[in-house]
């Protein structure tokens, strides 16, 4: 040891150069971080949610959206541009530049299916342009929906390949899944699930989806102001619930009297006149399954025409919420070299609300819509946190003028044509002109990667990369004439097209997106023929004079569809709603323990109660008795269940929908006391069939205290707060407290599946 240490002292006594000389000659150093091109730009895209063509100011529509309408006029309006016709299947194309099926994409994940095409699983080959951009200097940021993350990976112990920062993006903050509350979001940053400032009347989404990303800009131009920034920024609007600052919904008041049939013709005048539409195209008529404006009563009237207001004031106020993110680009001199990407929507106008709208667009989506007196009667919470809205079906078709139908029908052009905008000052010099090249979701990836300069690598951490199926838009920004996409498949739930050179055939929708429990059998839809560059709105149907086209077209999507991973055509949607088709990180156990956490836990990761019995034993240690909190609860409001503690008496809530003959209750006759308890509630579940009843008992210590028959359980989805062991997140299941009434003395609760 002696001999080491004075050999070590000898050693550092000598000149450098004698110490060591190959070392020297060979430096060591670090390799470079990646850069971006010289004067690569800056890159925003954005994409709202389900918003129609004929939504916006900016295409004609009823609704001011002056960002919107001031980067058209400093840039191009995409007057033929296409969507998937659904939320996470047009995000996973527009994130990869790869069609929806041929990424696992063909439906949402909440009703995936095992099947290639179907999965929902992302591939690893289908590298997304945040990893791209990333890989070559970009920073990069995620920001407000995230539809392409398994709901059974979205847990707090992941796994996150398939979150955000697993994508390519350095920082996420949003919310994972389809839809959110904006007064009461189930918040994600990066990796966590975090919750937004509870009882604030003034917090909303938008508007902190809007500060975290002039937050997340000042950060980057400040700790790294030498690289490029892709800000990819999609907030939930105006994707059901319909939510907005009251005096944000009161500016519309009056404004949606005439109704959609008039607000229609009023769309398409001024579509024509923006030369957003075609002088010589059709306005395409009213199908005979909505109701006529005329024929609604006074009362339908009045509430369809408030509902619209909400929808109106949401969209406005979140296109207002972007502005504030282009006004932080131009302050800090950036503007001129960013390119803005505008989608406005990823489908068509939604039509989930149903005949008559909800307050409860959950309860809708299984297929449970109120009487017009009820909703009537919540006519003054829409809009705010009490209520969970959505507008009828009439307005969805009057947000897709002049087009037939609207999201889920991916076969016509209301559920799949969308309007973009693309602005970026220092390339884009023809501005205020349309561009009517034929174009699809899958052409933004390889239009950045073309503006940028960059290729997509051959692999990416080992795995060979699949080719881009969509095709670079750079040439339209000078040239009108530049050519578009010649082909493109379309397919959602069994509604199918194909576009091929001008042509498109289009199947005859058989399932109305207001009917999901409808069977159908995809093999027996009626095929349409259109020429759509003689009929730019699908108005005159050629299938029959031009049979031979129509099977030369038909022929041409089998061709795509077998491609692409689409066959076969999966039509149906309600009997999917249901678990255990889809994995789950608690597959296979039937006995299930959860501690209190701070962390909630989405449905995906928590028990499955529904379409089965099963009982739920909870283990409380209480003080001094008299105790109110949380023991468990999942979902909330607008959907949910739980078992509380009021003033010491274990109480059970039940709430299938807002209707009062949908909630349950059953509480304990007597308080508990201090000390150790066990409360146990089982429930039998009749069976025969999804969102059948059932009796559900309570036990405390062992003993029966009261007993209570569930009519109808649900069969879909609760509401996507998750779910929470000691507290409670979101919003409540009842009105007797307020969230996030905690319990400190619950130890544990544990479920048996049967």
């Amino acid at each position: 040891m002696l001999a080491t240490a004075s050999a070590l002292a000898m050693l550092c006594a000598l000149p450098a150069a004698a110490q060591a000389p190959a070392a020297r000659a060979t430096a060591p150093g670090y390799a470079p971080s990646p850069r971006a091109p010289q004067g690569a730009p800056n890159v925003l895209i954005i994409m709202t949610d389900d918003v129609g063509f004929a939504a916006s100011s900016t295409f004609g529509g009823p609704i001011p959206t002056l960002t919107f309408d001031a980067l058209a006029a400093q840039g191009l309006r995409y007057n033929r541009f296409h969507t998937t016709a659904l939320c996470s299947p047009t995000r996973a194309a527009l994130l990869t530049g790869r069609n929806h099926h041929a990424v696992n994409a063909g439906v949402v994940s909440e009703i995936a299916t095992g099947r290639p095409g179907y999965n929902g699983i992302l591939p690893n080959d289908a590298v997304t342009f945040g990893r791209v951009l990333k890989d070559n200097g970009y920073s990069t940021a995620f920001i407000g929906k995230n539809h392409s993350t398994p709901d059974w990976e979205t847990g707090p112990e992941g796994p996150f390949e398939r979150w955000p920062n697993g994508l390519g993006f350095d920082y996420f903050f949003g919310f994972n899944g389809g839809e959110t509350d904006q007064w009461a979001p189930a918040l994600v940053e990066n990796r966590n699930l975090i919750e937004p400032p509870t009882n604030d009347p003034k917090y909303i989404l938008d508007h902190d989806l809007a500060d975290r990303t002039v937050s997340w800009l000042r950060t980057q131009s400040s700790a790294a102001p030498d690289k490029p920034f892709l800000v990819y920024y999609a907030p939930g609007t105006a994707h059901g619930p319909h939510h907005a600052p009251r005096e944000w919904i009161d500016r519309f008041k009056g404004q949606f009297d005439q109704g959609w049939d008039k607000m229609r013709e009023e769309s398409f005048a001024r579509q024509k006149k923006l030369g957003v539409v075609p002088a010589n195209a059709k306005l395409t008529p009213r199908p005979s399954q909505i109701p006529a404006w005329s024929s609604l009563s006074p009362d339908q009237k009045k509430l369809y025409a408030r509902m619209m207001e909400v929808y109106a004031g949401a969209l406005a106020y979140s296109d207002n919420q972007m502005s504030r993110v282009i006004d932080e680009i131009r302050q800090e001199g950036k503007l001129d070299n960013t390119l803005i990407i505008y989608i406005q929507g990823d489908n068509g106008a939604s039509a989930e609300g149903g005949l008559g709208g909800t307050t409860n667009e959950m309860a809708g989506l299984g297929g449970i819509y109120e009487p017009t007196d009820f909703t009537l009667s919540k006519i003054d919470t829409l809009g705010g946190p009490m209520a969970f809205g959505h507008y009828p079906v009439g307005w969805a078709w009057a947000m897709d003028t002049p087009f037939q139908w609207s999201k889920q029908v991916a076969s016509h052009l209301g559920g799949v044509r969308n309007g973009m905008v693309m602005s970026w000052p220092a390339r884009i010099k023809d501005v205020g002109q349309v561009r009517s090249q034929f174009s699809h979701v899958v052409d933004i990836a390889p239009t950045l990667y073309d503006v940028i300069g960059i290729k997509v690598p051959a692999s990416v951490d080992g795995a060979p990369i699949k080719p881009l199926d969509g095709k670079s838009l750079a040439a339209s920004f000078t040239s009108k004439t530049a050519p578009g996409r010649d082909v493109q498949y379309f397919e959602m739930f069994g509604n199918r097209a194909i576009y091929d050179h001008g042509w498109m055939a289009s199947t005859t929708p058989e399932r109305l997106p207001w009917t999901p429990g409808k069977d159908v059998d995809a093999a027996k839809f009626k095929w349409e023929l259109y020429n759509l560059d003689k009929d730019f709105t699908q108005a005159d149907d050629l299938a029959a004079k031009l049979p031979k086209k129509l099977a030369e077209l038909q022929a041409t999507f089998e061709k795509e569809a077998q491609r692409n991973n689409v066959l076969p055509v999966q039509a149906s949607i309600f009997d999917r709603l249901g678990g255990g088709i889809r994995p789950s990180p608690l597959q296979g156990r039937s006995q299930l323990r959860f501690y209190p956490s701070e962390t909630r836990y989405p449905n995906g990761v928590f028990p499955d109660i529904r379409n089965r019995s099963w009982k739920l034993s909870a283990a409380v240690k209480l003080g001094a008795g008299g105790e109110s909190g949380t023991v468990v609860t999942q979902g909330g409001r607008f959907g949910g269940w739980g078992l509380v503690m009021l003033s010491g008496k274990p109480t059970f809530a039940y709430k299938r929908s807002s209707l009062p003959q949908d909630q349950y209750r059953l509480e304990s006759p007597t308080a508990l006391g201090p000390g150790a308890h066990r409360i146990d509630l089982d429930f039998v579940y009749d069976g025969g069939g999804m969102g059948q009843g059932g009796v559900v008992t309570m036990s405390v210590d062992g003993v029966e205290v009261g007993a209570t028959r569930l009519d109808k359980t649900v069969a879909g989805a609760w509401s996507l707060e998750g779910a929470a062991v000691g507290w409670d997140s979101g919003t409540p299941v009842i009105e007797d407290y307020r969230v996030p009434f905690p319990l400190a003395s619950v130890e544990h609760v544990d479920f048996t599946l049967k």
